[in-house]
């Protein structure tokens, strides 16, 4: 197998494997500062690699160790709405890989569609609901890409998230948030979460041969379930505000790899 661009160029800097890999969604990217021995490479300077147009996402390469643990995180995805389809991250995710990240931990903002999960919940994702009518495996032409999707949220990874609840994440392609009557709807088919992310990551990183487990810090309620219109700025608030709760449980899920 040979290695990416990107995966290349890392190395030839310096940059060290790493098993263990993060991706931090809106609000989240501070955690990239807790990195210790940290190489930075901007999205910008990588061969092939998206670049967010999203306030709040700096992507970011970065490399080190946190908590002792080598690992690499990703300050910053770039969306399907943002240009470049369901597969925007494919470059991003096959550079962990090359990497040596077997592991992934997804993060992202998301809303709830239950009342008792308020703003500062901390969920992990068990399963997800694609309402997108997107898929980053089309256009795939090996048979690798009928991949089985049953517990495409690792078990043994979500036991290492702790004591949090767990639901299913329905995933819209965004960027305008859903509407009342599609909240009404997707909590009909059994979703608790609603979001803009993470699903064709966890779909990329499943046919990479990579584990994943996911977490989404809830920032509202979902459309219609307080009369308040939503907002990105909601987003990155709300976020901001389990920042304390959110690294602690990062760190934790980190440590249990030492």
């Amino acid at each position: 197998m040979s290695l990416t661009a990107a995966a290349q160029q890392v190395s030839a800097a310096g940059g060290q494997p790493a098993a263990i890999g993060l991706v931090l969604g809106s609000g989240l990217g501070a955690l990239a500062d807790e990195v210790e021995e940290a190489q930075r490479f901007p999205f910008a300077e990588l061969p092939g690699f998206p670049l967010s147009t999203v306030s709040g996402h700096a992507g970011e390469l970065v490399l080190g160790r946190l908590d002792g643990v080598r690992v690499a995180l990703v300050s910053g995805r770039v969306h399907a709405y943002e240009g470049g389809g369901a597969a925007v991250m494919r470059p991003v995710l096959e550079t962990l890989r090359d990497l040596g990240v077997t592991d992934l931990l997804l993060t992202n903002s998301a809303g709830s569609t239950r009342a008792e999960w308020a703003p500062g919940s901390l969920v992990a994702i068990a399963d997800h609901i694609n309402l997108s009518g997107m898929n980053p495996l089309i256009g795939e032409e090996t048979d690798a890409r009928f991949l089985s999707m049953v517990d495409a949220y690792d078990p043994g990874l979500r036991a290492r998230l702790g004591d949090i609840p767990e639901g299913v994440y329905a995933w819209f392609s965004g960027p305008s948030f859903e509407t009342p009557a599609e909240i009404r709807a997707v909590r009909a088919l059994g979703a608790d979460l609603v979001g803009m992310s993470t699903v064709p990551e966890c779909i990329l990183a499943r046919f990479l041969g990579m584990r994943v487990a996911a977490v989404s810090v809830v920032t509202n309620l979902a459309a219609g379930m307080t009369g308040e219109a939503l907002s990105h700025a909601e987003t990155k608030s709300e976020a901001a505000k389990a920042r304390a709760r959110f690294r602690a449980l990062v760190k934790d899920f980190v440590r249990s790899f030492a």
